[in-house]
């Protein structure tokens, strides 16, 4: 909810993060798959990563305050009992997966096959993380001892929180399994077990630390930023999903440590694992997170607050933005100080009070509201003190940040290919790629707001080479502004455009005032031969033929090359 440069700062932090699932595949081509997301080199060799590990062969909300969620009494953790416990609990999960490859969207990228750990819930479902099972083709799971592998199924993934429910059929599975009961946020210094399958062998593992540190922490999964708690257990590649044990209940979910440090790890806690679980039962899906959709910036300095006449005895932090598409965009204005948030005073560094003696930012007490939940936010404006109801709900940004388990979209048409802007699409330049993607898209993936509901930005990713297109193909990695005249929206929009022509000539509009202009019946024809000539299957992906199109008509859309 801060400023741009705090948001850049913020990428730095994410480059640092991995997660923790072992791969068959070799590190760098991990480092491909997980490629920084939004974040630019870190400054330093220290680095955050997940936690599952390659192939080898052989409780409740949190209010703000101290709350009954809090009164948990100081305990040590016996690791016996813990093993005890995770023996009939813990399981290893098997992943074949293939994600796409967004420079030819058309096509996959090689399957891989990954491991991590997940461990059983009440109803017969199983706990892991989302990076586990992320573009997942199959899954398979075992239990500790048993030499078969069963089938799972992904009911619901949060790439945001980074878990993922999975369920079992098969009955045989489910005999003798011990389902675990989720906790409460331990207190620093209380003991935790980590237990899980990490690389370095078959069998469960189980490691022994304490609480270090609970704060919202950069998930680099789905780069967003939710509480997280600091562990000083050894968790390795392959613990990823495996439950953090107090007592006799879940703490937590590892699910990614900082690499080139000594035994730091980190946990998902309780809150999070209970607003996924929440949503996913309530809807039967991933919800999200909510987002008042606002930039703020703090208000330590005097001579700030000064100038927008707050009282001495007066905190909060200062409203620069504010998201067009966000349901406070009508409600709060530029310059307003926001006081507090649902009755919690905020801190002129925007940090509430978290428990005894600790702080963390507003930001979690608006993470922590399930969607569409009203939430009472006081604010200073011109002088006077207001309280205004505000109805929350995620919001998504203008550029997508991960695009997860689903197919890239795009639009061939005339040998020029078209596709939304997204952060992925900027990871396949690679493991520098804030360095070396285009500048310009860059910037507008990290910093531009969407103006209306249903936008994207269409950028010309290639050009496969033609008679009909020659002399355009250094004009690719430009955004489409216009075609013939018209603004483009998103790639369904331009699509119709294209396809509604009846002009002699279609004229695109890119950025730096760049045009091309193609002889509309000449470009249709040449569409099917560049087609045939690459292989390529379709003129577009499945998303972009409208619903209203007969199954037969689909199927002549999809294969187009005539």
């Amino acid at each position: 909810m801060f400023t741009s440069s705090s948001a850049v700062r913020t990428l730095r932090t994410l480059s640092s993060l991995r997660p923790l699932f072992t791969s068959s595949s070799s590190s760098k081509l991990l480092r491909r798959r997980y490629p920084k997301l939004l974040f630019p080199p870190p400054p330093s060799s220290s680095s955050y990563r997940f936690v599952s590990s390659p192939a080898q062969s052989g409780g409740g909300g949190v209010s703000g305050v101290d709350g009954p969620e809090y009164a948990g009494v100081n305990r040590q953790v016996d690791a016996l009992e813990a093993v005890e416990l995770a023996l009939d609990s813990v399981v290893k999960v098997f992943t074949v997966s293939s994600s796409p490859n967004y420079f030819l969207p058309w096509q996959n990228k090689p399957q891989r096959e990954t491991m991590g750990s997940g461990f059983v819930l009440p109803g017969r479902r199983i706990l892991t993380n989302a990076h586990v099972v992320a573009d997942h083709t199959f899954v398979l799971v075992r239990k500790h001892g048993s030499p078969t592998k069963y089938r799972a199924e992904v009911q619901a993934v949060g790439h945001e929180c980074d878990l993922a429910l999975l369920t079992v059929e098969n009955e045989e599975f489910w005999e003798g399994m011990h389902f675990l009961e989720l906790g409460n946020i331990p207190f620093l210094q209380e003991a935790v077990a980590v237990v899980g399958y990490p690389q370095g062998g078959d069998n469960i593992s189980v490691t022994k630390g304490v609480v270090s540190r609970v704060e919202p922490t950069q998930y680099v999964h789905g780069a967003t930023q939710l509480m997280a708690i600091q562990i000083d257990a050894a968790i390795n590649p392959g613990n990823s999903g495996g439950p953090a044990i107090m007592g006799d209940k879940v703490a937590g979910v590892a699910f990614q440590n900082l690499s080139g440090a000594e035994n730091i790890g980190y946990i998902i806690p309780v809150p999070v694992i209970n607003h996924f679980l929440d949503g996913v039962e309530k809807t039967g899906k991933y919800v999200g997170f909510c987002s008042m959709g606002v930039s703020c910036q703090p208000t330590e300095n005097k001579q700030l607050r000064e100038h927008f006449h707050m009282h001495p005895e007066m905190t909060g932090v200062l409203v620069s933005k504010i998201n067009p598409l966000s349901v406070v965009h009508k409600v709060l204005k530029k310059d307003d100080i926001i006081l507090a948030f649902d009755g919690v005073p905020i801190a002129n560094d925007g940090t509430v009070p978290f428990r005894n003696r600790e702080r963390i930012t507003f930001d979690h007490l608006v993470s922590m509201k399930k969607p569409n939940e009203m939430a009472i936010v006081r604010v200073f404006r011109d002088g006077s003190e207001l309280e205004l109801s505000i109805r929350l709900r995620p919001l998504q940004p203008l550029v997508p940040i991960h695009q997860f388990d689903k197919l890239p979209s795009y639009f061939i048409f005339a040998g020029l290919v078209f596709v939304p802007l997204t952060q992925p699409y900027l990871h396949e330049y690679g493991e520098d790629w804030y360095n070396t993607s285009p500048r310009r898209l860059c910037e507008r993936a990290l910093r531009e707001l969407p103006t209306k509901a249903g936008q994207q930005l269409v950028i010309l990713s290639q050009v496969l080479m033609d008679d009909i297109n020659a002399g355009y193909e250094r004009l690719s990695e430009s955004q489409v502004k216009k075609v013939n005249g018209v603004e483009v929206e998103n790639l369904k929009h331009l699509r119709r455009l294209v396809e509604d022509c009846r002009e002699e000539g279609l004229r695109f509009d890119l950025e730096d005032e760049r045009v091309i202009v193609l002889n509309y019946n000449r470009a249709k024809v040449a569409t099917s031969r560049i087609l045939q000539r690459h292989r390529i299957p379709s003129v577009m992906s499945s998303d972009l033929i409208d619903d209203q199109v007969s199954g037969t008509e689909a199927e002549e859309v999809a294969c187009s090359i005539s």
